[in-house]
C-alpha cells in the first residue's frame, strides 16, 4: 500500500507544470474531445511507466541493497532539483490524419520519454518490490494531474500556482531521498 500511495503522490506533484501536463492543456484546447484525450493519456502512461518500472525492477536486481539505497536517494535528490525547473513544451506535432486518441497516445508517450516522472517511476520500481503497484500508482498520479488539465484547460492553468507546486514536489523528492538513505538495509527490496 505504501508503494501505491507514495508513487501516486510523487508523480501527481511532480507532474504539476511538467511538459506532459502542458501537452494536456494543448491537446484539450486544439482537439476539444476530452474522453479520447484522457484515454490516450491513460494508455500512453500505462505503457510508458510499465516500461520504466520494468527497467527499475531489473536494475534493482543488478546491484546490492546498499548501492541501490544510494542510487535511489541520489536519484530523488536530482529529481528534487529538476522539479524546480519549469518545463516548456518545445514543439507540438500533431499526427496528420490520426484520430484524437491516437494523436494523444503517441504524443504523450513520446513526450514522457526521459521525463522526470518516468525516471521517478524507474527509481520507485527499483525501491519497491511491486512493479504493478508502482505502475498503477504512478499512472494514477499522472491522471490526477492531467485529467483536470484536459477537463478545464487553460482556466485551471491561470489559477494554479505552479511555482509553489514545483517547490512542494522538489521538497517531497528530497524527503524521499533522505528516507531512502536511512531506510533499513534488507536482503530484498521493500
Amino acid at each position: 500500500m505504501e508503494a501505491l500511495i507514495l508513487s501516486t503522490a510523487v508523480v501527481a506533484l511532480a507532474e504539476m507544470g511538467d511538459k506532459t501536463q502542458l501537452l494536456s492543456f494543448v491537446l484539450a484546447a486544439r482537439l476539444k474531445k476530452r474522453l479520447p484525450i484522457i484515454l490516450g493519456i491513460l494508455f500512453a502512461t500505462l505503457a510508458n511507466h510499465y516500461l520504466a518500472g520494468y527497467v527499475g525492477a531489473w536494475l534493482a536486481g543488478l546491484v546490492s541493497p546498499q548501492a541501490l539505497r544510494w542510487i535511489v536517494a541520489l536519484s530523488f535528490f536530482a529529481f528534487g532539483a529538476w522539479a524546480l525547473v519549469p518545463d516548456k513544451l518545445e514543439d507540438n506535432r500533431e499526427l496528420r490524419g490520426a484520430g484524437v486518441f491516437l494523436t494523444t497516445l503517441v504524443a504523450f508517450f513520446l513526450v514522457e520519454m526521459g521525463d522526470k516522472t518516468q525516471l521517478a517511476t524507474v527509481a520507485l520500481a527499483a525501491r519497491y518490490d511491486s512493479l504493478i503497484t508502482v505502475v498503477l500508482g504512478t499512472t494514477l498520479g499522472m491522471m490526477i494531474a492531467n485529467v483536470p488539465a484536459v477537463w478545464v484547460g487553460a482556466a485551471l492553468a491561470q489559477r494554479v500556482n505552479m511555482k509553489a507546486l514545483r517547490r512542494v514536489a522538489a521538497a517531497l523528492f528530497v524527503v524521499l531521498g533522505v528516507l531512502a538513505l536511512f531506510a533499513p538495509a534488507t536482503t530484498g527490496r521493500g
